[in-house]
Order: C-alpha cells, then structure tokens, then sequence
C-alpha cells in the first residue's frame, strides 16, 4: 500500500462523471486518483471544441446539484451553453474543490488486467506506467470513441481534415474557404448552422438525413439567474420525476383524446418552446403507437418545408427511414435556413456515393468537390466503443469486447459478470445515455460510492454481479426498449454505426435502458435497500 501507483479507487476519466466522483471519493478520505487520457479534464466538453458545439439540456438542469455554493457563485450566461462556457464551468467546480491533485494527465490505460490472487486491477498505461487498484471506476463517457468515416485515400487530402471530437485547439480559418462537411447527425447539424455563413462555400455530404427541431436557446439575465437559484430544488425535484431528466413532463391527457386541431395547436406551443419540450413534453403515445408518430413525423416534415425554400432539397432533408422521436433528437439553431444560402449545397451520398478522398477534395460517384477543409462529423462508437479500445482482461483471462461483442450484457449497467471490483458509472444499459446525462451520473456516482464504503465497512475485497442478476437486467433492458417505436431505428441508441466493423449489420444492440429515470433510480434504491443481495461479495 506504500506504493505510489497503488489505490484503493482509481477512477478513468475526468469528465462530467469523473470529476464528481472523485470529489465522493475523497469526502469519505478514500485513497483515490483519476486517470485521465487527455491533457487536461472536462472530457466532452474539453475535447469538443468545434463550432456549435453546446448542451441541448437546460444549462441550470445540467450543471451538478451537490454544491449549494456552487450553485450559488455560478452564473449560467445562455439557457443552453456553449462548449467554452461548459469547461469553464468545469474547471471552476475542480478548482473549487481542488480535485486536480487527485487527477493525473496524459495517462491513456490500454490494459487492465485482473489479478485474481490479490483482488485488485493492474492497469497499464500508453506511457509505460503501471497503477494497481482494489476497485475500478469508469467515467468514461457514451460518446468518447469517434468514428471516422472508411473512405480510401482519407490520408491523401491536402487541405485540413478532422474528426469533430479532434477539432484542432487553435482556431480554424474557414472565411473565403471550400469547406465539406460530411454527416448531419446532432454534430453535423451544430457545426452546419454555425459555420454556414463564415465560409465562402460549403457542402454537406449527407448520409441519412435526420430530425431535428429548434434549440430556442436566449441568454439568462441576472434577474432570470437569480429566480433560477431560488428554484433549484424545485428544478432538481423535477428532473427526479421526469423519465427524461428535464423539468419537461409527459403529457397524460391522452393523444386520441384531442382533436388533430388540438393536437397540432399544442404541438405549435412546444415548437416554439425551449430544448427537448417538442419530445420530453409531448403525449407518450408518440413513442409506442405507429399512428400517433406518423401524425407527428408529419407535423415535423411540414415545419421543415416551411423552413426550407428548395422543395428538392427540403424533401431531401426529411428522414424516411425512422420517425420522429424513435432516435436521438439534434436540436438546432437555424440548421434548416443555412440551404436557403447560395454558398451552401446539398450532396444526397444514398444517390451519388463517396468513392474516395482525393488530395484536392471528395469524389463521388458522379462528382469531384474541390475543398480547402474536410470535416467528419461521422459519430461514435456510442457507449460501448470506449472499453472496446481497452483491453479489459476479467476472470479466467476473458476480454470485456469478446463478451460484449454482440452488445453489452450488464447489471443494472454498473457491473458485469466475470470483471470483479469493476464498477462502471453510465454504463451500458444504464440510463445514462437515454437521459439528461449529469441528472442520471448523479445518481450513479452516488450508488457506487455507497457500494464502496459498504464494502469498506464490511472489509470485503471482491465484488461480482451474479450471472441470473446480469440475465434478468438485461431482459428488463430488452422489454423496456421493445415497447418503443424505437426498437426499428439505426441509431447510436442501438449501437448502429457503419464506420464500426459488426456494428453496421442492423442487429441490434440493447446499449441503454428506456424505462425512465424514476424507475431506474427506484430499482438502485432496492438494490442498495436490499444489502446488495444480487452481488457476491467477500
């Protein structure tokens, strides 16, 4: 234990979840640090830095509700902030509580190995370090393992390229340039609307088109901040009881007991309302009932013709492929309008294919786009594609990627069988990824916390999940997300992404739990309320 890379907790990743955690871990006096890949912490929000990029959650339902003081200095400037004003809200809350002394930098772990005899991980870093720990936890992120796209000759450009997440750190010049973006997922949309009137031409290449309603975002007075801070418990209360994490709540008034009038009335209200109200304050019928979200998907195709002046391309920009609601939603700022700029162009790739990269731009089955700068906004390996790119080795020298190879097999999306004393905070099939993130790591950190100081207390070494455990969750998993319409999509949800060798079969992947915040904080509660009896644990 004198040992300097030895741990009682080392926690990965210095994110939203990471840095909560290891401020847990460090109340209660427990010997811990956090092993951060990148240079410095903020994790989505420091390693996101392109134009556009900001939270699609209420800033005031975001931010983290365990700090009244924090809650107190913190003036959020916008209703929906902005990735600068994100890490620096990150960082103030590290530094209040002087969190990076327990953080180390530059440390990417490419192998954790169980070591069975002494009940602890030996984790090996790109550096050449080596760290030992009791427990592992993971703050790793649903969305930290990008996917650049498998184009030939993505080498050969002579202009700039990059993926979104690898935004370069000094400022990209992009007035007077040709600039092609391809993808238009939540990323696309926000760098599209963005960057559509700073440069002198730009081209999306489009791959599926998806739906997308306005983010309605405006600035917060210090009078609005002010009544924000008196009502914060009221906020936090209402997040705990919405399934979604934002103070928007269903509407129980029944879809088939209003009138297509009244529904479309309403539906005009919640347009034009701030953030996810169009999809976490509408009627939950929209979700389970094939003729409720088509009359919705129409509703939302039609604001898109009216917002779009090309017909050609205003039908181009409408999906055919899922309905609204049945992936994740981008919100937008004016993504639409950007095509009625005479700089800007529609490039359908389901009718023209990308062929190839060139060293002066994009070639496609019928055209060469010349371009100055090449931008992937192709996604990510989403929830699980961040353990894949490390070697987890469990009992038996079984590797986590050839478990979870055809989808992640967890309990309660915090432990899997045969990885002992590995503890995953917004995990796969957690609810982490199907709701206001920070609402939903809250949470988490706190039940695993609590799982560590029970085992504190009570001198045990080992903790597994119990394999009927792990079977039965994940049948609750696969049950919550078959009772919705989004059960027939290709996005990130269910773990579809043509840029990941197996993930681009269609197959579904059950990453995420769709049963709601309450139900999944009410079946951590029990879990906990029952001693844990689901584990082993000596």
């Amino acid at each position: 234990m004198t040992d300097p890379h030895h741990y009682e907790v080392i926690v990965l990743g210095a994110g939203v979840s990471g840095i909560y955690q290891i401020k847990r871990l460090i109340d209660l006096d427990i010997s811990a640090v956090v092993l951060e890949a990148d240079d410095d912490l903020g994790g989505t929000w420091y390693r996101n830095r392109y134009p556009g990029a900001r939270f699609d959650s209420e800033s005031y339902t975001y931010g983290y509700s365990f700090s009244r003081e924090v809650l107190d200095e913190w003036h959020w400037q916008e209703r929906f902030s902005a990735q600068p004003e994100n890490l620096r809200y990150l960082n103030f809350v590290a530094d209040k509580f002087n969190l990076r002394e327990h953080m180390r930098f530059d440390a990417r772990v490419k192998e954790m190995v169980w070591d069975e005899p002494d009940r602890q991980w030996r984790l090996k870093l790109a550096g050449g370090d080596t760290y030992t720990a009791r427990f592992v936890v993971t703050g790793i992120g649903v969305l930290s393992a990008p996917t650049p796209p498998r184009y030939p000759g993505m080498d050969e450009f002579q202009g700039e390229s990059f993926h979104t997440y690898w935004w370069p750190k000094e400022p990209v010049p992009l007035a007077g340039r040709r600039v092609g973006v391809i993808g238009t997922g939540a990323t696309g949309i926000q760098v599209i609307a963005e960057i559509a009137d700073k440069v002198g031409e730009l081209t999306v290449f489009q791959r599926r088109p998806n739906w997308s309603t306005p983010l309605n975002n405006s600035p917060i007075s210090s009078a609005e901040m002010a009544e924000i801070r008196e009502r914060y418990d009221e906020i936090f209360a209402n997040c705990a009881l919405s399934p979604n994490g934002f103070e928007h709540v269903p509407d129980r008034r029944g879809f088939h007991n209003l009138s297509a009038d009244e529904r479309r009335a309403f539906w005009d209200e919640l347009y034009a309302s701030p953030g996810f109200a169009i999809l976490a304050g509408n009627f939950p019928e929209i979700f389970l009932d094939e003729a409720a979200n088509k009359e919705i998907s129409d509703y939302i195709a039609d604001r898109i013709r009216q917002r779009v002046d090309n017909p050609e391309t205003a039908e181009k920009l409408i999906p055919r492929d899922h309905g609204f609601g049945t992936q994740r939603l981008p919100l937008e700022s004016h993504y639409f309008e950007a095509y009625n700029r005479d700089n800007v162009h529609l490039v359908d790739i389901t009718e023209a294919p990308i062929e190839q990269i060139t060293s002066t731009g994009i070639q496609t089955a019928d055209t060469h786009y010349d371009l100055d700068v090449i931008v992937y906004a192709t996604g990510f390996d989403a929830i699980t594609g961040a353990f894949d790119r490390m070697k987890i080795q469990g009992t038996g020298g079984d590797a986590l990627r050839d478990k979870w190879r055809d989808g992640p097999s967890t309990y309660l999306g915090i432990l899997s069988h045969g990885f002992p004393n590995l503890l995953m905070v917004a995990g796969p099939q957690s609810v982490s990824g199907s709701t206001n993130f920070p609402r939903a790591i809250e949470g988490g950190v706190d039940w695993v916390t609590n799982l560590l100081v029970h085992a504190r207390t009570g001198q045990i070494s080992r903790i597994e999940a119990r394999p009927e455990a792990e079977q039965a969750w994940g049948e609750e998993v696969v049950e919550a997300h078959e009772r919705l319409l989004a059960r027939r999509s290709r996005g990130w949800f269910t773990g579809y992404n043509s840029n990941v060798a197996g993930h681009d079969t269609g197959k579904v992947r059950y990453q995420a739990y769709f049963g709601g915040g309450p139900k999944y904080a009410a079946t951590l509660a029990a879990a906990a309320a029952g001693g844990y009896a689901e584990l082993d644990m000596s």
